[in-house]
């Protein structure tokens, strides 16, 4: 004989982790027959067919694709001029739900608005408006929805037409956890009852009075069973902040499971509002290697597909540059098929400097990299093959927001594809960052066998033995109430809309918490729950936040107050349990080196931890014996171990400013300085500088500032447009100012050729040497200039640019860039000048050296006496543009030179004697190598370190006091 077949049973649920664990208890009983469902699926169930309930996500696309049809084909009133606004969907979803599950019908909300609409204030009719809105929002969202899927009412009214099936379909039917049922249910629930039976079963949780109204009218009423709450121990405590609340949190549960008090599954973590704290969830629980299950969902954005996602929009939304593509193409590794055909090594070859901000400076590039490279056997993207592979999906990049759908169906593949699917649906193009970062995924964690970190309703809904509540601030539990955000009270009256408002839910579970947290005291005191509650003291910005309403008074239950530095009970991970135990990390290795640097930086002494290294070090001497720029000698000088850092080893401080709101001192000087240079060259091409009155300047200064612009709109990050314009007008008014002065003229210099004095013979004006030559950017000591820097391809130089320039008795290399540099015609005089953008110095007559940091004026003007040779005339100067500025001459050229070479041998003897130690620019901050250093540098590690630095670096030091 056949078993008999086993009643049916429906249990009704609220969210997905009560679902899972009735089923799981439900599996053990061997409990046949049972169904675990919510009610609005119990309804659908029993509506037949195929009807289902409407999902939010169907329901979401159904509203971008009405959102985006035709204005007058889909006329949304009101809502027309939101339409395009990221969010929308979302909020018109939430808006919808609302009203179904509230029972209102907006269609005939609509009707009775229009009705009565003559003679009302602008007020009633601003709501009808919305009204009217909405209900042709829902007709257009419902016209694109499955025909399977169904409004809440719509199903309600097929199921009471199926009402005799509900014996063989729900069987009896069982409602477990729920505090609440949305209005919209409870007249099918009235009818249920009176053909199969119904059980409430509440517990020790509270019964809604709609519940006892009902029994009251129906023949077979609905049976509650209730039951005394629980008693658990409450504990309170007083965090730091956010972070440290999870923390806590975290060594709470671990010091549980320790103990033998609680497996994971009978813990739980809990928050209101769980957003804020997900962050510090995601990273402590994975550093702490607990199964933390998160029963809201992750952050799309805290997995690998969900990155990858995002750096293929942050390209479509920015545009091209090399770091957003070399990230796209790290993240799409093992993804992408596309991407996975390109060579591993296929960024080596592109020039290290070049940001790539272009799709012609891309082609550009490729192109020459295939020319150069084809036949040389590498496994980059200078192959034809793998270049025109990249060049296709850069492309595709460069289309922008609208080809979003394409480009992510090209690139992207698996949950990564899903995630930009989804996100598209969420809103526009235009706003993938916005919906991307609001996009949550399950964690594939078994919610039954992990602790669970969910909000104070599924909480409520599905309670557990040990329970941590964060969050409870006054700010944040209870949450305050809030207008929705497309249905103003004005239309619907906000206790309709919404029966029971957030502030009263939080209240609700809070106490449902309390009462459902372990066996009731009845049980045995030894099976008592815990409920710990934790609150920060302070918000992320600092401010101070009180207790919530909801915690009990400090008399009842004291409040431990919990530092964030603390020694703890339990550790949650290996660095907190370093940190506890003090003795055991100091036998560590990095302790130990750690312990010793801090004590060496702190004392007077000077240790290899403050520079000094092996004398004659390899490395060292072989950055020596490189050519040396006025910028690196400099660094020398003042900062010999910026030198070591910067020179010898590599370093070098990392620009992420990809996009800029302004430009720099340096970014600025550098836009004067191309300016100045292609007005130089474009007036030399016509009739030379020296010739040019002051209109052919200005336009020669416009056509350099016009086609600056361009150059570095293609190769370089600007600023906003706005911005960017301003810069430009002010770097080429003092490139008109800079050629208006003309070195050769004594008059123009504001000083009767003091300091400098006027070359003898050198005439009265800018005519007054026919056939002078002017040139900027003019390089000496450059290896390839003409292959590095193209501008000087076409131009007569007056030496060799690849012959590097001896500095005597130094022991050193110069190297570099002359700003300017006018030769007369019979190649006798020469005037070096070396533009400053910066403001005006006090005194700039007096400046000579300055410390050490003013040496291109002396060494440029060597440099051309050296390579042009010793009967040419030259004298060289700072010209500074702004207003109070001019051009101010080097006074005694020789004699300085000879000074600066003493130094700079003094300065080399010390880094080759490992003296590679702290110098006065190392306080400086302007120091883009400031983050090596100690915190807080300037007012204790220089202050300590400064004297013995100078006593062991001996005569050297001198030059910093220079003028």
């Amino acid at each position: 004989m056949h078993p008999p077949t086993p009643a049916r049973r429906s249990i009704v649920v609220h969210g997905s982790l009560a679902a899972a664990e009735v089923r799981l208890a439900l599996g053990r009983e061997r409990a046949h027959g049972s169904q675990v469902m919510t009610f609005e699926q119990a309804v659908a169930r029993l509506a037949g067919g195929f009807a289902r309930p409407i999902e939010a996500d169907a329901l979401r696309e159904a509203i971008h694709q009405a959102l985006r049809a035709d204005p007058r084909e889909v006329p949304l009133g009101e809502l027309d001029a939101i339409r395009d606004l990221p969010g929308t969907a979302r909020a018109a979803a939430d808006t919808l739900y609302k009203c179904w599950r509230a029972g209102i019908d907006l269609e005939a909300r609509a009707r009775e608005a229009r009705d009565a609409g003559a003679g009302v204030g602008d007020q009633a009719a601003g709501s009808r408006g919305r009204l009217r809105a909405l209900a042709a929002l829902e007709r257009a969202a419902l016209a694109r929805l499955p025909g399977g899927m169904k409004r809440p009412a719509d199903l309600v009214a097929a199921a009471e037409h199926r009402l005799a099936h509900a014996p063989a379909v729900l069987g009896a039917l069982e409602i477990r956890g729920l505090t609440q049922m949305a209005p919209c249910w409870r007249p099918l629930l009235a009818r249920l009852a009176g053909v199969v039976t119904v059980r409430w079963v509440a517990g020790p949780r509270e019964v809604p009075v709609w519940l006892d109204e009902m029994n009251a009218a129906l023949a077979t009423p609905i049976v509650v069973e209730r039951a005394e709450p629980a008693s658990p121990a409450l504990k309170v405590y007083s965090c730091a902040d956010s972070a440290h609340e999870i923390v806590e949190a975290l060594r709470w549960a671990r010091a549980l499971m320790a103990e033998g008090r609680a497996r994971p599954e009978e813990i739980a973590i809990a928050a209101a509002s769980p957003a804020e704290f997900d962050d510090h969830m995601e990273s402590l629980a994975a550093q702490a290697n607990l199964d933390v299950h998160f029963v809201h969902g992750r952050r799309a954005l805290a997995s690998a597909d969900g990155q990858a996602a995002a750096a293929l929009a942050e390209l479509l939304l920015r545009g091209l540059s090399r770091g957003r593509v070399e990230r796209l193409v790290r993240l799409l590794r093992g993804i992408s098929p596309e991407i996975d055909a390109l060579p591993e090594n296929w960024h080596r070859s592109l020039p290290q400097d070049a940001p790539l901000l272009s799709l012609d400076r891309w082609r550009s590039l490729l192109e020459n990299m295939a020319e150069d490279g084809s036949d040389q056997g590498r496994e980059d993207v200078g192959q034809p093959k793998e270049g025109a592979l990249l060049l296709s999906i850069l492309e595709d990049l460069d289309r922008g927001p609208p080809a979003a759908g394409e480009v992510g169906e090209r690139l992207l593949k698996g949950p990564s594809l899903a995630i930009w699917r989804k996100a598209l649906k969420e809103g526009p193009p235009e706003a993938l960052d916005v919906t991307l970062s609001g996009l949550r995924l399950r964690d594939g964690l078994e919610p039954t066998t992990s602790i669970a970190w969910m909000p104070a309703s599924a909480l409520a809904a599905s309670p557990r033995r040990f329970v941590r509540l964060v969050g409870l601030s006054s700010r944040a539990w209870p949450r305050p109430i809030s207008e929705d955000r497309l249905l103003p009270e004005q239309a619907v009256p906000l206790e309709e809309l919404d029966p029971l408002p957030v502030a009263e839910a939080d209240r609700r579970d809070f106490r449902t918490i309390l009462a459902t947290t372990g066996p009731s005291q009845a049980q045995g005191a030894s099976e008592r729950g815990e409920v710990a509650m934790s609150r920060s003291r302070r918000d992320a910005e600092g401010r101070e936040l009180g207790r919530s309403p909801l915690l009990p008074l400090k008399e009842e239950v004291p409040e431990a107050y919990l530092a964030e530095g603390r020694v703890p009970e339990h550790a949650m991970s290996e660095p907190d349990r370093l940190l506890a135990r003090q003795s055991e990390f100091a036998h560590l290795p990095v302790a130990a080196s750690a312990r010793a640097c801090w004590r060496d930086w702190h004392r007077a002494e000077l240790t290899a931890r403050d520079g000094l290294v092996r004398e004659n070090h390899p490395v060292v001497l072989r950055a020596l014996e490189r050519p040396q720029s006025a910028t690196s000698l400099g660094k020398l000088l003042r900062d010999p171990l910026g030198w070591l850092w910067t020179y010898a080893l590599g370093w070098r401080a990392t620009d992420v400013d990809e996009e800029p709101l302004s430009l720099d001192a340096l970014a600025f000087g550098n836009l004067m300085h191309e300016i100045l240079d292609r007005a130089v060259r474009r007036l030399e091409a016509d009739g030379g500088l020296a010739a040019a009155d002051p209109s052919a300047i200005a336009v020669a200064v416009e056509a350099a500032r016009s086609e600056t612009a361009v150059a570095w709109e293609k190769d370089l990050p600007v600023p906003p447009l706005v911005v960017w314009r301003r810069f430009q007008e002010m770097a080429a008014a003092l490139a008109s100012n800079a050629l208006a002065i003309d070195p050769a003229d004594p008059e123009v210099r504001g000083d009767d050729g003091a300091p400098g004095g006027p070359m003898e013979g050198a005439g009265e004006g800018r005519n007054a040497l026919p056939g002078r030559r002017s040139w900027t950017e003019i390089p000496f000591g450059v290896p390839n200039p003409l292959r590095d820097d193209d501008r000087h391809a076409a131009r007569d130089l007056p030496w060799d640019p690849a012959l590097a320039v001896e500095i005597p008795d130094a022991g050193l290399t110069t190297t570099g860039k002359i700003d300017r540099l006018d030769l007369t015609a019979a190649g006798d005089r020469a005037w070096v000048v070396d533009y400053k953008s910066g403001k005006v110095p006090r005194k700039p007559e007096e400046i000579v050296l300055k410390g050490g940091s003013e040496l291109q004026r002396c060494l440029y003007g060597f440099a051309v006496k050296a390579l042009l040779g010793e009967t040419v005339d030259v004298r060289a100067g700072l010209l500074y543009p702004r207003e109070g500025g001019g051009l101010y001459l080097l006074p005694d050229a020789d004699q300085v030179l000879t000074t600066l070479s003493g130094f700079l041998r003094l300065a080399r003897q010390n880094m080759a004697d490992g003296l590679a130690l702290p110098g006065i620019d190392a306080e400086s901050e302007r120091n883009d190598l400031a983050f090596a250093l100690p915190g807080n540098a300037k007012a204790v590690y220089c202050e300590t370190k400064g004297p013995p630095a100078r006593t062991r670096l001996g005569e050297a030091t001198a030059i910093w006091d220079l003028d």
